[in-house]
């Protein structure tokens, strides 16, 4: 069917795209970047209807070589579902932000801006469609070099270094999970996935090359770790989410670092084997530096002062939910995870974009004293940061409400995990609402200097995508069954 096409055909658009956008001036290279992002959100939905229907996945064979020497993409309900909401936040992210990028970006180079959007959509989309693990590390370092181009586009020197810092940690990883890679080809032979996975199976039956897999198994996760921005591979996060644009921040905080998430998940799945992964206690590894996230990130948001920087911190912090999920080692810890996610995705590219309308209207000032008041200042764009903040912090009706209650039921699930995953819970909840709601006091504050006015409406665009993005934080709120039974299911697809 032409519907089982669309992985590829939105792939090769959207590189395709970014190689048309190189002979086009901004604006037109925009046009064809959000004409792009859209089609995808449609063949997105398209994919995931389509599995959800036919409760199974699929396997497109690329050419006409197959396994072991062909190349193929898998799709199923949860390469569906995470396609389209990444597509959905990008195309919200690109819309919140336009009127800064013409802004920030010389009017030269706008061009080169949306190109590497183009690029940074089609490696998203490799890495959640691929079922080839070279083909995955080759879109893992053009997410990175797409990534690079984001940061530095604004040519300042905190961009220029913040974009230094992203490459050379983004590198670390990416030589890793190389690393990794070719150790795992030694020993199997294969770089699909699932003649890697039955291989792998064969090998851990006769009891053979116990520490060869174990090393694989460390390598790949501290690689795609340290590029995902667990704790303590974090110092290059405040810098680069911070001194970025605003497009940027929010899609680099929301959707980059995920993207290299949702691999690690399919590689622990459909290669290794979730539970030899189990068996080899690297998951206890994951659970502990995914608590000492939780918490470290939170305390290092407390202490800013610059919002920009407390919010990058705060993505430490939210990446460590991640992690601990994982690392409970059950199939409701994993949903868990996977949900918070979808949540943190939407979230923080919530958060990065209300932000933006704040900082106008405060002299472009981000410390906390210069934005009292702004609330009142830029209604909308307050009301969209206090709905992230408190989706963050956890309260009821709003995505971060389920996320915090699913991790707390998986816990129950893993006894000797349970006490810890549930102290650390309450904890970073605790630390979240200081910081998060001493900003949202603080918008909604009576302004120290009156003077500090600013624009007083939003654009037609920029306040279409904070709406739709609090509708989006609501849905997974209030509609979040549907989305758990879809991720239940996608996982299951997974084996």
């Amino acid at each position: 069917m032409l519907v089982q096409n669309f992985p590829f055909f939105s792939i090769v658009l959207a590189m395709f795209s970014g190689i048309l956008s190189s002979v086009l001036n901004g604006k037109q290279a925009r046009n064809v970047s959000l004409g792009v992002i859209g089609s995808t959100i449609i063949m997105s939905a398209a994919v995931f209807f389509w599995c959800l229907g036919n409760g199974e996945s699929y396997t497109y064979m690329m050419g006409h070589f197959p396994a072991p020497w062909g190349n193929e993409i898998r799709a199923g309900v949860l390469e569906g579902l995470t396609a389209l909401l990444f597509s959905v936040i990008m195309l919200l992210s690109v819309l919140g932000g336009m009127r800064h990028t013409f802004e920030d970006v010389e009017p030269s180079k706008v061009n080169l801006f949306f190109i590497m959007i183009d690029l940074m959509l089609s490696s998203l989309l490799a890495l959640i469609y691929t079922n080839d693990l070279f083909t995955a590390y080759v879109f893992v370092e053009i997410n990175t070099i797409a990534g690079c181009g984001l940061i530095m586009i604004r040519q300042k020197g905190r961009s220029f270094s913040a974009a230094i810092r992203y490459m050379i940690m983004s590198q670390l990883g990416s030589g890793l999970f190389l690393i990794g890679l070719t150790l795992l080809y030694d020993v199997t032979g294969h770089l699909l996935m699932s003649p890697a996975k039955e291989t792998v199976a064969s090998i851990e039956a006769a009891g053979r090359y116990e520490i060869p897999m174990l090393v694989i198994l460390a390598v790949i996760s501290v690689g795609l770790a340290i590029k995902s921005g667990l704790y303590p591979f974090h110092s290059w996060i405040p810098y680069t989410y911070g001194y970025a644009t605003p497009t940027a921040s929010a899609i680099l905080s929301g959707l980059v670092s995920k993207g290299y998430i949702f691999l690690l998940m399919k590689i622990f799945y459909r290669v290794l084997g979730q539970e030899n992964v189990i068996a080899s206690r690297m998951v206890n590894v994951l659970f502990l530096f995914g608590l000492a996230g939780m918490i470290m990130g939170s305390v290092h948001a407390i202490l800013e002062e610059d919002t920009r920087r407390m919010i990058a911190y705060s993505s430490v912090a939210q990446i460590g939910y991640i992690y601990m999920g994982i690392g409970l080692g059950t199939e409701s810890g994993m949903v868990a995870a996977v949900f918070h996610m979808f949540t943190h995705s939407a979230t923080k590219a919530l958060l990065f974009i209300s932000a933006v309308g704040l900082y106008e209207v405060s002299g472009e000032k981000k410390d906390f004293r210069s934005l009292r008041g702004a609330g009142y200042r830029n209604r909308l764009a307050g009301v969209g940061f206090t709905v992230g903040a408190l989706s963050m912090v956890g309260f009821p009706m709003l995505s971060g409400f389920i996320s915090k209650l699913l991790f707390a039921t998986s816990a129950l699930q893993s006894p000797h995990k349970m006490m810890l995953t549930l102290i650390g819970l309450a904890v970073s909840t605790v630390l979240n609402a200081i910081y998060f709601l001493r900003l949202v006091i603080t918008l909604y504050g009576r302004a120290e200097q009156v003077a500090v006015k600013g624009k007083q409406r939003c654009s037609f665009v920029f306040g279409g995508a904070i709406v739709c993005f609090i509708l989006l934080n609501l849905f997974l709120g209030l509609m979040s069954q549907p989305v758990v039974r879809a991720i239940t299911e996608g996982l299951e697809m997974f084996d």
